[in-house]
């Protein structure tokens, strides 16, 4: 009995690597409607944001230019002696606990270290009894030492994990007297010693290091507190009661949330604070806050309108000193909105359609996060866990995917190669037939397994896997068919950035890059029998080889390697069966030995990214100009090296309307690439309200996409003229002091008020003049919605016709907004 008690805490506990890979051991049931989203789900079709798909994606199966110079399916012949060569670099590590759970921790960058942090916990009464070990390697995994000690036995709390800081410091954080105190552990030689530092607050969240200053350290207490030490732990000193969100921002600045009331559970009371001297002096820099994120260089808000729980979303570029309403619908108090993605040169963002559909519409932002044009609707978002399958692909600049919902409710996967611009199915792998969600048998589609099928306990055990060092390289699990499949998904590999596929491997695995590309490896996920044997390629996914790295299999739990993709270590995690016991084992495959020479300039080739013809002059160009990388040939069985770096060298293009998205007001029809009015707002003249000032946007239906470098060609005409008019252009309230006595802030408030009172009426008499006379006042949408309901004005019920809105990659309802990038 107490066997099976152990093994089902071993099957049910969560395999964690601090670098952000996760292995969950669960059954994975499913059932033939998983994909059949809400019975409420608008039954009116919507299509796809995109252009016509271009004419080589939709004839030419492979492109052109190939990175082999022997035929496919040599290279599975080029490696010899394989099984006794990794034999000899194959290391097996049985951990000597009965831990329900293990987290990894990788230490520095290429330096081997890796500590690994075993937990054991149970409920006994009002209290949890557990223990913890620690264990330390040098050599990738090979061997660990028991460094127990090193933290007087003390019960780490497994939910905070390691918190890894930059030249070799490592937080631990323990509990002591039964959970009523807590401590942690530091060290600043990659874990060889620890000192012990006890805590004068509990704390609520693991604590996180200043990015410019790993000594710098901040906190929040189970109590709301925030926390800040200058010293690495050493010393403490209270910044702030009743923090409800706290996020480092750029240059020592700190961006909190706090509540005058004293709790957190008022949200849309929040005033939001900045701190860039360490808690001397805080600013509020935003008042009527929901919630806040940062993403690139822009600070988000969602602001209560003082209208029932509408928010709007706020955007600043200047760290909170001045603030723009974002150009999207309003959020109701059921509604969300997600910040996708987010980086110096534009935002992504999803607005929830209003109910619960479980869908809504990608926008896409201007270069100053203000401005957003429709980039993709029917866009898939549950609304349950917050869970999107949008996807960037590091691997290569500007592509992303995601899925949206059909008016069949089925999920289908769409990707984008422009920053979004335009969005098109994923191509049929040449080597896969349609399945038997196709209605043509020869006409179907790929679809990416990602989040949301994670979500539906789909048995698909690892998301979308890019590398920034490998380029275009993407590995997935997918089916091939009209729509994503309940059944069991497969492996799919594009070595183009997602451009073209091929099915690398039947049933669902576990994958991992490495050497920048040259070697891919995978474990087949087995939920119910043992294995010991792992697969790997040096040719991008087309040949796989098997190596049975074990004669005694092992129940498999996770694959995990360095982060970054350099490392030829990989380590296969597990325990095995016995009759009164089961412990953790490691086992290490080093593939150095297999890959018996460098990389010399002959193995390499050079490739034009998102191209087919690389004798065409305009072909691959995106956002504005060409890349070319030399890349490893796929017959080539050699090491990249931890140095390896990616070679690129961008030549600039013509401007053409491909370097456009639609502008504020236009949209795409399907299969056209001309932007075309929105119905309802034809003969509008469009005004914005930015920083106070009132313009008027003069455009013929494009806008440069963010971050696109095209040079001279086509330039549609845009312009935004100065009215030398004065406007309101957020609604965070004026209460933008250093905090002290309250008794200097009074004067303010009262001139804050009577500007605020003169602002209302000034929107009342603009609506009456300009709404009525055919304007649309861009920025004041919140606003004037309100002013027109109130005054029961026709026609304007929702001016931008478009689904409402919230949040990055959080949950939501109530408090969906929370965390809106992580």
């Amino acid at each position: 009995m107490m066997g099976l008690l152990l093994r089902r805490a071993l099957l049910l506990s969560v395999f964690t690597f601090t670098a952000g890979l996760d292995s969950r051991l669960e059954s994975n049931p499913f059932g033939q409607s998983l994909f059949a989203r809400h019975s409420n789900i608008k039954a009116q079709a919507a299509n796809i944001v995109k252009r016509a798909l271009p004419a080589w994606l939709a004839a030419s199966p492979i492109h052109n230019i190939k990175r082999r110079s022997t035929e496919q399916g040599d290279s599975c012949k080029a490696i010899k002696g394989a099984d006794t060569k990794l034999a000899e670099n194959t290391h097996s590590y049985t951990f000597n606990d009965l831990s329900g759970s293990v987290s990894l921790a990788w230490v520095g960058d290429g330096t081997g270290v890796i500590l690994a942090l075993t937990t054991f916990q149970v409920p006994f009464f009002m209290i949890r009894l557990g223990q913890s070990k620690l264990y330390r390697s040098e050599n990738y995994g090979k061997s660990f030492e028991d460094v127990t000690s090193l933290i007087n036995n003390t019960f780490i709390r497994s939910e905070f994990g390691i918190a890894i800081g930059n030249s070799g410091k490592v937080i631990l954080t323990g509990e002591v007297s039964g959970g009523l105190g807590s401590r942690v552990f530091v060290s600043e030689d990659f874990g060889k010693s620890f000192i012990h530092r006890d805590l004068p607050f509990i704390p609520l969240s693991q604590i996180t290091y200043n990015p410019d200053n790993s000594n710098v350290l901040l906190v929040l207490s189970n109590s709301n507190e925030l926390w800040l030490s200058e010293d690495f732990g050493s010393n403490w000193k209270k910044i702030q009661d009743t923090v409800c969100l706290v996020k480092w921002g750029r240059k020592n600045t700190i961006f909190f949330t706090s509540s005058r009331n004293g709790s957190c559970v008022d949200r849309g009371m929040l005033d939001l604070k900045r701190s860039s001297n360490y808690g001397k002096t805080v600013k509020t820099v935003a008042s009527k806050i929901y919630s806040f994120g940062l993403g690139g260089r822009f600070l988000f808000a969602s602001v209560m309108t003082g209208r029932g729980t509408l928010r709007m979303i706020h955007v600043s570029v200047d760290q909170g000193d001045k603030w723009n309403m974002a150009q999207l619908p309003p959020v109701g108090h059921e509604q969300f909105y997600s910040i996708l993605a987010a980086n110096d040169d534009m935002v992504f963002m999803h607005v929830d359609e209003p109910g619960d559909t479980g869908f809504g519409t990608i926008y896409v932002s201007d270069d100053r996060g203000t401005v957003y044009s429709k980039s993709l609707e029917r866009h898939l978002y549950t609304t349950t866990g917050g869970d999107t399958d949008f996807t960037n692909v590091t691997s290569l600049r500007g592509v992303f995917f995601t899925s949206v919902l059909a008016k069949d409710n089925s999920v289908q996967s769409v990707v984008s190669f422009d920053q979004g611009g335009e969005w098109v199915p994923l191509r049929k792998p040449v080597n896969s037939k349609c399945d038997a969600t196709a209605k043509d048998p020869d006409k179907c589609t790929l679809h990416i397994h990602a989040a949301y099928s994670t979500a539906m306990k789909l048995n698909v055990p690892m998301l979308p896997l890019t590398e920034p060092n490998a380029v275009g390289l993407i590995i997935s699990h997918g089916s091939v068919g009209d729509a994503i499949s309940v059944m069991k998904p497969d492996v799919y590999v594009s070595d183009d950035g997602g451009y073209t596929w091929i099915k690398a491997l039947d049933g669902p695995h576990h994958y991992a890059i490495l050497d920048s590309g040259g070697l891919l490896v995978a474990v087949e996920q087995s939920l119910i029998k043992p294995i010991n044997t792992i697969k790997f390629s040096t040719d991008e996914g087309q040949c796989w080889r098997n190596y049975v790295f074990t004669k005694d299999p092992i129940y498999f739990t996770g694959l995990a390697s360095e982060p970054g993709a350099r490392s030829m270590n990989v380590s296969v995690w597990g325990y095995r069966d016995a009759l009164l016991s089961q412990h953790w084992i490691s086992i290490t495959i080093d593939f150095r030995d297999l890959l018996t020479r460098d990389c010399g300039d002959d193995d390499y080739v050079q490739w034009l990214a998102h191209s087919d013809d690389i004798s065409d002059p305009k072909d691959g160009c995106m956002l504005g100009y060409k890349e070319k990388f030399l890349r490893l040939r796929k017959d080539s069985v050699c090491w990249n090296g931890r140095d390896f770096e990616v070679n690129t060298s961008p030549t600039p293009c013509s401007c053409t309307l491909d370097d456009f998205l639609c502008d504020f007001g236009y949209y795409r029809q399907e299969n056209s690439s001309e932007c075309v009015e929105q119905p309802d707002l034809k003969g509008k003249v469009l005004e914005f309200c930015l920083q106070g000032k009132e313009e008027q946007l003069q455009t013929s239906g494009y806008r440069k996409i963010p971050g696109d470098k095209c040079e001279g060609g086509k330039m549609p005409e845009r312009k935004e003229i100065d009215l030398s008019k004065r406007c309101v252009s957020d609604l965070v309230g004026p209460e933008l002091l250093i905090d002290g006595p309250s008794s200097k802030s009074v004067p303010i408030v009262i001139t804050v008020l009577i500007v605020m009172v003169l602002s209302i009426a000034a929107g009342v008499v603009f609506i009456k003049k300009y709404v009525c006379g055919g304007r649309f006042l861009v920025h004041r949408y919140s606003v004037l919605q309100q002013h027109v309901e109130d005054n029961a004005v026709e026609g304007m019920d929702d001016p931008l016709d478009t689904d409402h809105t919230q949040n990055g990659k959080i949950e939501f309802h109530d408090d969906s907004d929370e965390d809106m990038l992580e």
